[in-house]
């Protein structure tokens, strides 16, 4: 479920503002500098990033101004640190919450630390990953980034700002993901304007905290990645001057917390934050395994001929992966003419398999699909287990335009409104037992 979005007032300016998660303790993320508090849940690694802070923590969200669904600022005059810093307590006090853990993310660090020197009774913990007191080179900190580092940065936002550029930016292990790309591109655009972008691009790299830290009193962790920009320098030179700050290094070039290797950074969080370590992930999982497949797409390429079919072919994945995106699917991999993706929910399956059918109807095409919920093996890029095999089975019955699933399927959707008509029981080849197959009447 997505959080409700309220405001916080500070004077006559309005800040967005969701709570997720029970604390204590309490979490608030200060991630790079522009964001959008809905839109967020669009994008699955960073949605993902809030629900885990959550399995531990009540984590409090909130737009700068200037940023997503918070009142506008003019980008020719930016608010100080000291105002932001106001709205994060403004914030708070809202949500009622006496004393928090400060996660910094890149920029965000600079508010972050700022919020931490200055409120102490506000803050419990000050967590910052791959942050820095400085970002530019100066000559008496030549740790920093060169000149040219924010020029080539303001040259990139000036042609893709509202592209993903801050995936080229700060998460390169995942800008070539497309799915990814959209759904990113169309978060940046919704987080800030250009002009706002480039603005707090221009504000971060002339921001300096250095004499802030030897008043950072407060438990501190500083995870720095090893590649990128701001490399492990910056990170030593924060826990340097932080009183009893722990420091941790990390392999990576990405600088989104979402971004690389999440679970390792957030591992360490939870054992610094609540001093119990995650148990490892678990290899299997149950799950909602979805088939799809376009029905005689031998004969459909053969009329049309390679160019025409490829270029059909490449626009009905585009709307079947809107589709999974919208329901909440993840994508395991194309197989033949279909795709294979699992849902942590069957209803949400159900409709998205739905919504995927109706979808590429208007491109000319016939779709079936199969169904089954039961247990999966968690491989690097792919799933295994006897459910994938049954869900496959399910999918090979299916007719043109026809959704089919299985008894488990059905009986865990009781009370969703969705019908079915009973198929009869069936031998799939290669699985114990007869399953009771229904066709979904959507």
């Amino acid at each position: 479920m997505i959080p409700e979005t309220s405001y916080a007032r500070v004077g006559d300016l309005h800040l967005a503002y969701q709570v997720l998660g029970e604390g204590p303790p309490d979490i608030l993320p200060l991630d790079y500098w522009v964001s959008h508090v809905e839109a967020q849940w669009d994008a699955p690694p960073l949605a993902a990033l809030r629900e885990r802070l959550a399995s531990f923590g009540r984590v409090i969200m909130f737009d700068k101004r200037g940023s997503g669904l918070s009142d506008p600022v003019p980008t020719s005059h930016l608010p100080t640190l000291e105002t932001w810093m106001d709205d994060a307590v403004a914030v708070l006090d809202a949500v009622g919450s006496d004393k928090v853990v400060l996660i910094g993310n890149i920029g965000g660090g600079l508010l972050a630390m700022t919020l931490a020197a200055a409120h102490p009774e506000r803050v419990a913990s000050l967590i910052l990953v791959d942050c820095f007191a400085r970002a530019r080179k100066a000559g008496d900190f030549p740790i920093g980034e060169a000149s040219e580092f924010f020029d080539k940065s303001i040259a990139q936002i000036e042609t893709g700002a509202g592209r993903g550029v801050m995936l080229d930016m700060f998460a390169p292990s995942l800008a070539d993901d497309p799915v990814l790309r959209r759904v990113w591109s169309r978060y940046e655009r919704q987080a800030a304007s250009p002009g706002s972008l480039k603005a707090v691009v221009q504000f971060i790299s002339e921001g300096d905290v250095r004499n802030v830290l030897p008043a950072i009193r407060v438990p501190t962790l500083v995870i720095q990645r090893t590649e990128g920009p701001f490399q492990a320098p910056h990170g030593r030179y924060l826990a340097e001057h932080i009183s009893g700050a722990r420091y941790l290094e990390l392999p990576g070039p990405d600088k989104f917390i979402w971004a690389g290797d999440t679970e390792a950074i957030l591992a360490e969080i939870q054992d610094f934050v609540t001093g119990v370590r995650p148990t490892a992930t678990p290899s299997r999982v149950l799950a909602t395994v979805l088939f799809t497949d376009i029905v005689a797409s031998t004969r459909l390429a053969a009329e049309m001929g390679d160019d025409r079919w490829r270029e059909l072919l490449a626009e009905h994945f585009r709307v079947a992966r809107r589709q999974l995106e919208r329901f909440g699917g993840r994508e395991i991999k194309t197989v033949g003419d279909g795709i294979l993706a699992t849902f942590d929910g069957p209803a949400r399956a159900i409709r998205s398999a739905a919504a995927i059918r109706d979808a590429v109807r208007e491109l000319g095409l016939g779709l079936r699909a199969g169904l089954h919920t039961g247990e999966i093996e968690l491989e690097v890029d792919d799933i295994a287990g006897l459910a994938v095999h049954i869900g496959a089975r399910i999918s090979a019955m299916a007719n043109e335009g026809e959704i089919l699933v299985s008894s488990t399927v059905r009986d865990l959707v009781v009370g969703s409104g969705l019908e079915f008509e009973d198929r009869g029981s069936h031998e799939l080849k290669g699985v114990p037992g007869e399953w009771r197959i229904f066709a979904v009447a959507i």
